[in-house]
């Protein structure tokens, strides 16, 4: 098991700074009725990067567990991988929306560190 704490700490271990903007997600069919959700996408530049790093630790949907900040807001969640798109996609609440005065076609300063299982 020296494999999986070796592969944790590096996990751990890394971090990426980006500006990306603020978008929502629509359905592809139009009638199917969902919340709404905003994402920012994280740079194609480090797709590959986090898909091999994370590759051991990937969650369902090939998810990556990440800690998140956004201005002066700090959470952790799960960024998706978008296979067309070739990047993640990370959900941004609407509490941190809210308390940073951001919205949909913004573009922000966003940090997302890999973190283990």
């Amino acid at each position: 098991m020296f494999v999986d704490r070796y592969e944790t700490r590096i996990i751990k271990d890394m971090e990426y700074s980006f500006k990306a903007k603020l978008w929502e997600y629509r359905p592809e069919n139009p009638d199917q009725k969902i919340g709404l959700w905003v994402f920012v996408s994280v740079p194609q530049k480090y797709y590959e990067d986090i898909k091999e790093i994370a590759s051991p630790q990937r969650k369902g949907f090939g998810s990556v567990r990440v800690e998140v900040t956004i201005g002066s807001s700090v959470w952790k969640t799960s960024i998706f991988p978008d296979t067309k798109s070739g990047t993640y996609d990370l959900p941004v609440k609407k509490e941190v929306r809210k308390k940073e005065g951001i919205e949909i076609g913004n573009t922000v300063p966003v940090v997302i560190k890999l973190v283990g299982s």
